[in-house]
């Protein structure tokens, strides 16, 4: 699950990480009135910053900084509810729903701070760069020796002289080594009681004071540890996710939305990658990811199948069933009961394998669907490409 950064900052904040000082705000006026407050003491701009769950918004037009109250309730009306595009949105774009006003910070430097668990080593990794602001996708690409990094040991946590092995390797100094060290420290504890996938400050500054501060931050959790976390759960912004994912959510079905045409509909993640692999053997293009997973049942089944005939990309469906704990006959079941409910007006190709094959292939039979029918994985996908070919 994403969340927004003004979100994460708010989480850090309770776990003693340094952020800027910032507000969300909903109208022209309530950004006037909150970049005044920002600004008290004689600070000279304010960040107005548009919260999607995307990177890069500052090439795309989402950050802006404002020299005045004034000027920053002209960019809110500005901001507020335009399609932002970032490399990581696509070309449609995101609409800006919500705005967060932050004080200005007195940059020194621009850093890189991450912590992930890292699956070669088994650890929950810190990652460091002095490539701050840039993505670390590229860093690791064109400079991956500019990279730090620092298991921890998840008895002993973040230990003093790793967060000071991080800090010598980034440059830092003086003050801002004390500063570094108490922020790695909180920022562990954040990602560890959060159950988070992912903890992201970037930039990470320095300021010309010596104190670290997270100008940015990223926060992803790990859903299948949400049900501990019932506050974190209420967090989640529906408007940001992709409908169809959040429809699948509510029928416990593993589904992501892609470009193509060929709706899937398999049990099993594997099963349901090799089946998009074979799709594009075959010249196609998968309009989705969908795993009903080993146990569900024919109303579970219905939804997945209601959901792939209500994307209007869909131009052919594949099901792809390997019985084993799944029942092919209750696949069947699920199809015929989904059709009845939803006109099929796409072609639909099925394939069936394993247990009760000859109980699901007999329903499907004496249905008086149009069915396709295929023999194997290669014969289903070049026939679902060829439904799709004109």
């Amino acid at each position: 699950m994403k969340i927004h950064e003004y979100q994460a900052k708010e989480i850090l904040r309770g776990f003693g990480v340094a952020v800027p000082k910032g507000k969300l705000v909903a109208s022209a006026e309530e950004a006037v009135a909150a970049a005044r407050e920002l600004m008290a003491g004689g600070k000279p701009i304010v960040v107005v910053k548009a919260q999607i769950h995307a990177g890069g918004r500052g090439k795309g037009g989402g950050v802006k900084l404002a020299r005045s109250p004034e000027e920053a309730g002209e960019i809110f009306k500005k901001m507020i509810g335009m399609q932002l595009v970032t490399h990581q949105t696509g070309p449609a774009g995101q609409k800006v729903r919500k705005i967060y006003l932050e004080e200005g910070c007195d940059i020194a430097r621009e850093l890189y701070l991450g912590i992930t668990l890292d699956r070669g080593t088994g650890r929950n990794t810190f990652m460091a760069s002095a490539e701050g602001g840039v993505e670390i996708e590229e860093v690791a690409a064109k400079h991956p020796e500019k990279i730090l990094r620092e298991g921890v040991d998840p008895v002993v946590g973040l230990s003093g002289f790793q967060s000071r092995d991080l800090a010598f390797g980034l440059g830092l100094s003086g003050a801002a080594v004390a500063s570094f060290g108490k922020f790695a420290a909180a920022m562990y504890q954040a990602y560890d009681a959060t159950d988070a996938s992912i903890v992201e400050i970037n930039p990470l500054v320095v300021t010309r004071q010596g104190e670290v501060i997270a100008l940015d931050a990223k926060i992803n959790f790990d859903d299948n540890a949400l049900f501990r976390h019932k506050d974190l759960s209420a967090l989640r912004d529906a408007d940001e996710e992709d409908p169809r994912e959040a429809q699948a959510k509510e029928h416990d079905l593993s589904y992501v939305g892609l470009e193509g045409n060929i709706g899937c509909m398999v049990n099993g993640a594997g099963l349901a990658m090799s089946t998009m692999d074979m799709i594009k053997l075959a010249g196609g293009q998968p309009a989705n990811f969908l795993d009903v997973g080993g146990g569900a049942d024919e109303a579970k089944v219905t939804a997945a199948f209601k959901l792939l005939l209500a994307d209007p990309q869909v131009k052919a469906v594949l099901v792809n069933i390997f019985g084993g704990i799944m029942k092919c006959d209750v696949i069947a079941a699920g199809i015929i009961a989904a059709a009845k409910q939803v006109k099929l007006d796409v072609p639909l190709v099925v394939r069936l394998e394993g247990t009760n094959v000859k109980e699901g292939k007999a329903l499907l039979a004496s249905s008086g669907l149009p069915i396709i029918n295929a023999d194997d994985l290669g014969d289903a996908a070049r026939k679902a490409v060829a439904a799709v070919t004109p």
